[in-house]
């Protein structure tokens, strides 16, 4: 039996390996022993600092696959070290470091290493890849939150994954293409009022979620948003712009303090979900272009929730199962290319992108498809 060993036992990486568990030789990997414990028996668990690139060089020494689910402060070295061993990975750690600076030594040492595999970025760079690889596309708008179903004061919202890469989504600069010129506004700009279908009125604001589109695609007008309940924002902007976010630390009567470390002390408990809380994970895609002569819009929309019976939350579900429906492709040969490989490569082949649809179907993820012709 081939064996995956999963870096990382959080909400994602837990549902990862107890997904990967029915059919390989599974072991998740964390410091945190409470996360381990709540895996079950059939996956192999192993208390260890992910942070040391030596135990994790140990750790996946026989292993046929990795899957990276740190937190994303680790994940370009989590990657580094992985590929320094001739391993091939699948990452959903999204690290802000730029990840095609490993390309080079994933080629030269033979490793299939495909970054940002979850829903946003993941799947709909999938998406993107299949039909810019079918048709000459271009506009590409991303719309996509994680929220809890019970909106509570003041911030009505909790964090479905990493807070700390939360607040990073609220503070990096947002990149996004406009009429063929790359522009950078600050994160949480050009605020708009969308509505969805069973959800209402969300609030959708800049973020900087396009990552690898900006280097792979060449399409004039691409945009990714994130999706929050309205007035989320509003007090986001607030503590940003007072400075509790900042990294500098400040003296506090003689004492060196981070703002952002104070912050993270007091937010966290405010934004973690308690035990089985329902939340919900909405997205919209579009893309316009010109498909055999014919100007088409096509969009893709998702809205998947905490699932009752495995007490799975949405998030850990539509990112883990798109990881994991990829490293299914990388384990079975279906998908062997090398080096860096962002979901939008993946998704360009039709027998890749299919499978993935399908391996999530199976598991009552549903990406409702509608096309038309444009004017």
């Amino acid at each position: 039996m081939k064996k995956v060993i999963v870096l990382g036992a959080g909400m994602v990486g837990r549902a990862i390996a107890i997904d990967l568990a029915q059919r390989y030789d599974v072991t998740a990997a964390d410091i945190d022993r409470q996360a381990l414990a709540r895996l079950p028996a059939n996956v192999i668990t192993v208390t260890i600092d992910l942070s040391r690139p030596d135990t994790i060089r140990e750790l996946i020494l026989d292993s046929d696959l990795v899957i990276g689910a740190v937190p994303g402060f680790l994940g370009f070295q989590t990657l580094k070290t992985v590929i320094e061993c001739e391993k091939n990975i699948v990452d959903i750690s999204f690290f802000p470091e730029e990840p095609f600076q490993l390309d080079a030594l994933a080629q030269q040492k033979g490793v299939t290493a495909v970054i940002d595999c979850g829903v946003a970025p993941g799947m709909c760079n999938m998406l993107l890849g299949y039909h810019n690889a079918r048709m000459k596309v271009e506009s590409y708008e991303c719309l996509v939150g994680g929220l809890p179903v019970k909106r509570s004061w003041p911030y009505q919202y909790k964090a479905p994954f990493s807070p700390i890469d939360v607040i990073e989504e609220y503070t990096r600069p947002a990149r996004f293409v406009e009429n063929g010129r790359l522009i950078t506004r600050e994160a949480l700009s050009d605020s708009e009022y969308m509505e969805f279908d069973e959800i209402g009125t969300l609030e959708a604001f800049n973020t900087d979620g396009l990552r690898s589109l900006l280097r792979t695609m060449k399409i004039p007008n691409m945009r990714e948003k994130t999706l929050r309940y309205p007035g989320h924002i509003e007090y986001i902007k607030v503590l940003r712009e007072t400075g509790f976010f900042s990294k500098e630390p400040i003296d506090m009567n003689g004492t060196e303090v981070s703002p952002l470390d104070v912050t993270t002390r007091l937010l966290f408990p405010k934004w973690q979900l308690e035990p089985d809380e329902p939340e919900f994970t909405v997205m919209r895609v579009i893309m316009q272009g010109v498909e055999d002569g014919q100007r088409k819009e096509y969009v893709y929309e998702l809205l998947d929730r905490f699932d009752q019976k495995t007490k799975t939350s949405s998030m850990a579900r539509t990112t883990g199962y798109t990881c994991t429906a990829v490293a299914l492709l990388v384990l079975e040969g279906l998908f062997t290319q090398k080096g860096i490989i962002p979901p939008e490569y993946v998704g360009a082949e039709e027998r890749c992108y299919r499978a993935v649809l399908d391996y999530q179907k199976e598991r009552e993820i549903h990406y409702r498809r509608t096309e038309r012709v444009a004017e």
